[in-house]
């Protein structure tokens, strides 16, 4: 097993460096927590390129974010996906009682973790190869999905 590696960072350079490498590393599950999902590089080539072969490997993804819009509006590549991948695949959308939740984070297996401390900053650390640093999101994550209504469906049904 690999050592734990942290890396902190503070540009969104280094931010969407640290997504990719979670997606990289990730084989099983993503879920992904963001209020607007404004940037992480969702749209972006390579990261269609990225999460296409890890869903086509069976993987699991899930968001859960405040405000779908800026998705809607600046991700047409993310919105085909969830359409030719509908079945591996979920969004859910926060109610009113969980809009001031403010930080932002991946998790990928439960093992590799990258998040900002607070949506507004760029400010973060990623951590690889560690289950205790994934903890805390993971609970996180899972009361959030909890509380949260399905969005984003490839059709109107949702079939």
């Amino acid at each position: 097993m690999a050592e734990p590696l942290t890396i902190r960072f503070d540009t969104r350079r280094e931010c969407e460096a640290q997504f990719r490498a979670c997606v990289a590393a990730s084989k099983a599950r993503l879920e992904l927590f963001d209020p607007d999902f404004a940037v992480f590089p969702l749209g972006s080539p390579d990261v269609d390129a990225a999460l296409r072969a890890f869903l086509a490997g069976g993987g699991i993804l899930r968001l859960a974010l405040h405000d779908p819009s800026h998705i809607e509006r600046h991700y047409p590549r993310f919105l085909r996906l969830l359409r030719d991948y509908g079945h591996l695949c979920e969004c859910r959308q926060t109610g009113r009682g969980l809009r001031n939740l403010t930080d932002s984070f991946c998790i990928g297996d439960g093992e590799h973790v990258v998040r900002r401390f607070h949506s507004d900053h760029l400010r973060g650390e990623a951590v690889f190869h560690s289950a205790e640093a994934c903890d805390v999101p993971e609970h996180r994550f899972a009361a959030i999905w909890e509380e949260s209504r399905i969005v984003l469906q490839p059709t109107t049904t949702g079939l």
